[in-house]
C-alpha cells in the first residue's frame, strides 16, 4: 500500500514528524517499507508563462523564447524542446537555481548559470519532468495547469514537499488498504481527531434503474448500483486527482476509471462502472458456467467455471466478479450513460481466482482480505459526487441489495488475561479506551469479580474474532514500547528421546563427516525432472507457480541433486559431494487429514545424496581415479551402521540398470543407489556419471541398543571352502545359504574371492565360476575336536550343494 503523506495528514494531523509518524505505524502492525521522497531536493524554480517564441537566428532547432517568471521584465531563454510554444506555463529554472543533479540521488546539485548558446544570451532554463526527476518523460517541457500563477515557487505549487509510504501489510489487515483505514488507525493511535469528508446524497435526476438479480449469496452478500446519464467522458481530470493516483502508484487513464480507482485508494471500497448502453437487459450475479470466456480490460480472454463468480447480462459475462471489469462494457470516449456498481464479495469466493489466470488486481487484493460491507452506497453517493463534478451527469436511485452480510458476533475480552498475556499490569478502563478509540463498541461487566469486556467488532474489521485479536489490540494501542523487559517463565517438561533413535542433526553430521555438503532446494521442480528422473508421468501440480519451471511437487530427490551438480559444474567444480534431507510427495489415496497430514498425499522425509568427480581429494599420496558404486555403498553403509543393509540389484528410472541396486534392511526396502544412466548423464550434459542414493529418513534415524556379549573363552577356527557356482548364484544367496547349515559350531561365513577365467578350462565350466567362503567355527563349551570341525564344514557343503547344486573346486 502506497500512499501520500499529505493525504493522510488530511484526514488525521498528529503532531509528529514524518520519520515518527513512521516508527508509529511499523510498532503498530503495519510495517514501514519505505519512505520516499516525491521529489528531490531543488530550488528557485517557478511557474514560468512563455509570452513569445522565435527561431534562433544560428541554430535550427531552438528557439529563443520570452517567458515572464513575475519579474519587472520577462526573461529570455533559449529551448530546444519540440512544445515550446506561446500560451504555455511551464517551470523555469531562473540564474542561480540549483537543479537534481544527474547520477543518482548522492550527486551533486547542477547549478543554472547566465549561457549564452550559439551567440544568443540565455537568462535561465525551461524544465522538462525528467530534469526535475519527478518522472522519466524527457518528450518535451512540463506543462503546467492553466491556472498556476506565475512566479510561484514549482514545489509549491506541485507539493513536491510532500513523502511517499510503502507500507508491507500482512493478510490480516485489509482494513488499512486506504488513506482513511490508515487515518483512523493513525487517530487510535495518538488520539489525535479523525475528519473524513462528508458525502451528501445525490438528489436523483431520473427514475431510471438497471434490474440486478443476485442468484448466488455465498458469493455476493450485498449489490448497489446507479444509473447516471449524460455525463462527458472526454472531460479533464482534475490535476490533484492525477497526482494522488500517481503518488499511489496508479497510472490515470480517463476521468471516470481515474474516479472509481481514486475512491478505493480513499475508501478501500473497490467499484466497477459499466458503459450502461452496452449492457444487453439486466445483470445477473451468478457463478459461472463451464466454457463461458469474458474478454477482460487487459486484453486477456479466459475462460471460466463453477468456481468463479460472474457479473452477466443476457448475452454473455460482462465481469469477473470483485476482480476485473469486462472489455465488452468498459466505458470509452463515446460513453453517455453509466452504471456505477459497488458490492460486497465475499472473500473466501474471491480468493485465489486472479492467481488462476496469472494475474492480481487491486481489487481482488482487497475483497480476498474482505471490504466494509456497510459501506457501499455510500461509496456509490461519493462516486456520483465526484463524476457531476468532473464530468457531469444526472443520476437515478441507487438500487440497494442486501442478501447476507457477515455475523459479526461479539468476542468477550478478560483483563486479567489480556494483562497475563500481555505482561504489564492493565486494568478495564485502558482496553475500555483502546475498544473505544478504534472505534469498537464495548460493554463492561464483571464476572466471577473480575472484568470482562464484551466487543463487537464493527464491519470494517475482518480480522477480529478471538480473544488473542482484542489482546493484541490492546498492546498495539497501549504501544509495544511500553512493554516492561519481563523474562519469560514458562514449566518445561524434558522428554528423552527413545536411546534407540537420533536426531537428524546428528545425522547431518555423520554425513558431513563423510565429505558431504548440506543443500536446500525447493519442493517443487520441473516436470521435466519427473518424467525422467523419477518416472512419474503424473505428479502432483502446483496451482500458482512462483516461476513456470517450478510447476510441480517433487516425489525424488534424484532431480534437485542432479540441477545443484549441474550448477556446480557451471562454476568449474571438479569434485562435488552434496546432500539434501527434505519432503517428497506422493499420491496416497490411504493418507487422511489430519495436523499435519493432507488427504491423499503422503510426504515423507527423505535423505539424498551425489558424488562427482574424483574419489579422494587431489593429494600426493593417492592416485587420483574417479569415485565408483562401492565408495559411495560403503559411505551409506556408514550411515546405517552398526546395523546392517543388503544390497540387492534392482532398476530405477534415473540410473544405470547394471550400476543401480535397492537397499534393503530386514528385508524391507529403505532406499536405492547408483550411477546416473547414461541417457540422462548426455541429456542434462554432464562430463561423467554422478553416483547418488536416496534413503528414507526414518530408517536412518532407527538404531540398535548395544547389548552385553560376553568374550568367548574358546578360540575361533578357520575353514575356507572354493566353490564351483553357477553364475547365476549371486554373493548373498551363498552366503545366505551357508549360514542356514545345520550346525551348531558355524559363526560367520564371509566371501572372501571370486575368480572367473578369461576362457574357458580347468575344473571351470562355461557359465561357472569360483568363490570361496571364510567359515568361522566355534564351540563355546569347549575346545572343538577334528573330527567335529570337518563334520561342521561337511554339513555345510552338503547343505550348499542341496541348495545351490554347488560343488568343492578342485
Amino acid at each position: 500500500m502506497q500512499f501520500p503523506e499529505s493525504w493522510l495528514r488530511e484526514y488525521c494531523n498528529p503532531p509528529l514528524s514524518t520519520q515518527a509518524l513512521a516508527d508509529l505505524l511499523t510498532m503498530s502492525g503495519m510495517e514501514v517499507e519505505e519512505l520516499r521522497p516525491v521529489a528531490p531536493p531543488f530550488s528557485g524554480v517557478v511557474v514560468g508563462a512563455v509570452l513569445a517564441v522565435e527561431p534562433h537566428p544560428n541554430a535550427d532547432r531552438l528557439r529563443v523564447c520570452q517567458v515572464d517568471v513575475g519579474a519587472a521584465a520577462p526573461l529570455r531563454i533559449v529551448c530546444g524542446a519540440p512544445n515550446a510554444r506561446a500560451g504555455i506555463k511551464v517551470p523555469c529554472a531562473r540564474v542561480g537555481a540549483k537543479l537534481p543533479g544527474e547520477g543518482g540521488d548522492d550527486a551533486p546539485p547542477f547549478e543554472i548559470r547566465l549561457g549564452r548558446l550559439r551567440g544568443v544570451d540565455s537568462e535561465g532554463m525551461l524544465c522538462s519532468a525528467r530534469e526535475l526527476r519527478l518522472s522519466e518523460d524527457h518528450g518535451g517541457l512540463l506543462e503546467l495547469a492553466a491556472e498556476a500563477p506565475v512566479g510561484t515557487d514549482v514545489r509549491d505549487w506541485l507539493r513536491l514537499d510532500d513523502t511517499l509510504f510503502t507500507l508491507k501489510l500482512t493478510p490480516n489487515l485489509g482494513h488499512a488498504l486506504s488513506v482513511q483505514g490508515i487515518a483512523r488507525e493513525v487517530s487510535a493511535l495518538t488520539g489525535t481527531p479523525l475528519t473524513l469528508p462528508a458525502t451528501a446524497p445525490v438528489a436523483p435526476g431520473h427514475d431510471d434503474r438497471l434490474p440486478v438479480r443476485v442468484e448466488a449469496p455465498d458469493l455476493c452478500g450485498r449489490f448497489s448500483g446507479r444509473i447516471v446519464r449524460g455525463v462527458n467522458p472526454q472531460a479533464r481530470t482534475p490535476d490533484w486527482m492525477v497526482e494522488r493516483l500517481a503518488r499511489c502508484g496508479q497510472r490515470p487513464v480517463s476521468p471516470l476509471v481515474d474516479i472509481s480507482n481514486y475512491v478505493m485508494f480513499e475508501t478501500g471500497q473497490p467499484s466497477h462502472i459499466f458503459d450502461l448502453a452496452r449492457i444487453h437487459g439486466g445483470l445477473s450475479v451468478r457463478w459461472g458456467r463451464d466454457g463461458e470466456t469474458l474478454k477482460l480490460l487487459n486484453g486477456q480472454t479466459i475462460t471460466v467455471d463453477g468456481q468463479v463468480g460472474v457479473i452477466a447480462d443476457e448475452r454473455a459475462v460482462e465481469s469477473l466478479a470483485g476482480i476485473m471489469g469486462g472489455d465488452a462494457t468498459a466505458v470509452g470516449d463515446a460513453t453517455r450513460d453509466i452504471y456505477i456498481e459497488a458490492a460486497f464479495w465475499w472473500p473466501a469466493a474471491v480468493a485465489g481466482r486472479s492467481r488462476r489466470y496469472a494475474f492480481s488486481t487491486d481489487a481482488g487484493h482487497r475483497f480476498e482480505r474482505g471490504v466494509d460491507a456497510a459501506r457501499t452506497v455510500a461509496v456509490i453517493e461519493r462516486i456520483t459526487a465526484l463524476v457531476q463534478a468532473i464530468c457531469g451527469g444526472s443520476a437515478g436511485p441507487v438500487d440497494d441489495q442486501v442478501l447476507a452480510l457477515p455475523a459479526r458476533p461479539p468476542v468477550r475480552l478478560r483483563v486479567d488475561r489480556a494483562a497475563k498475556v500481555i505482561g504489564m499490569p492493565v486494568d478495564a478502563a485502558a482496553c475500555r479506551g483502546v475498544m473505544e478509540r478504534l472505534g469498537f463498541p464495548v460493554t463492561e461487566a464483571t464476572v466471577d469479580g473480575a472484568a470482562v469486556l464484551e466487543v463487537t467488532p464493527p464491519s470494517w474489521r475482518f480480522d477480529l474474532a478471538i480473544e488473542e485479536d482484542l489482546i493484541e489490540e490492546v498492546v498495539r494501542v497501549l504501544g509495544y514500547d511500553r512493554l516492561p523487559d519481563t523474562p519469560p517463565r514458562a514449566a518445561l517438561q524434558p522428554r528423552v528421546r527413545s536411546e534407540r533413535r537420533r536426531g537428524v542433526h546428528a545425522l547431518r553430521q555423520a554425513v558431513a563427516e563423510r565429505g558431504y555438503v548440506e543443500t536446500i532446494n525447493y519442493s517443487f521442480v520441473e516436470a521435466r525432472w519427473e518424467q525422467e528422473l523419477a518416472g512419474n508421468p503424473d505428479p502432483i501440480r502446483v496451482l500458482n507457480p512462483i516461476a513456470s519451471p517450478l510447476s510441480v511437487m517433487r516425489s525424488s530427490l534424484v532431480g534437485s541433486l542432479v540441477q545443484v551438480l549441474r550448477s556446480n559444474l557451471a562454476r568449474k567444480a571438479p569434485r562435488v559431494r552434496v546432500f539434501e534431507i527434505g519432503r517428497v510427495f506422493l499420491r496416497d489415496a490411504s493418507v487422511a487429514d489430519g495436523p499435519v497430514e493432507v488427504a491423499g498425499l503422503r510426504q515423507p522425509l527423505r535423505l539424498g545424496g551425489l558424488a562427482y568427480g574424483s574419489a579422494v581429494a587431489e593429494q600426493w599420496g593417492e592416485r587420483a581415479r574417479p569415485v565408483d558404486f562401492h565408495d559411495v555403498k560403503g559411505d551409506v553403509e556408514a550411515l546405517f551402521g552398526p546395523r546392517a543393509v543388503r544390497f540387492v540389484a534392482a532398476e530405477h528410472p534415473a540410473l544405470h540398470p547394471g550400476r543401480c541396486a535397492r537397499i534393503e534392511r530386514d528385508g524391507q526396502p529403505v532406499g536405492v543407489i547408483g550411477e546416473l544412466h547414461p541417457r540422462w548423464r548426455q541429456a542434462y550434459e554432464l562430463p561423467a556419471a554422478p553416483i547418488l542414493f536416496e534413503l528414507a529418513l526414518p530408517a536412518l534415524l532407527e538404531g540398535e541398543l548395544p547389548a552385553f556379549v560376553p568374550l568367548p573363552r574358546q578360540q575361533s577356527i578357520r575353514r575356507d571352502l572354493a566353490l564351483v557356482v553357477p553364475d547365476g548364484i549371486g554373493h548373498d544367496r551363498l552366503v545366505d545359504t551357508a549360514r542356514a547349515a545345520p550346525t551348531p559350531l558355524l559363526r560367520e561365513v564371509r566371501l572372501f574371492d571370486v575368480y572367473k577365467p578369461a576362457a574357458a578350462g580347468g575344473d571351470l565350466a562355461p557359465g561357472e565360476r569360483s568363490m570361496a567362503l571364510h567359515l568361522t567355527l566355534r564351540d563355546d563349551e569347549g575346545t572343538p575336536t577334528d573330527e567335529r570341525i570337518e563334520a561342521a564344514v561337511a554339513e555345510v557343503l552338503d547343505h550348499l550343494r542341496a541348495q545351490l547344486g554347488v560343488r568343492l573346486r578342485g
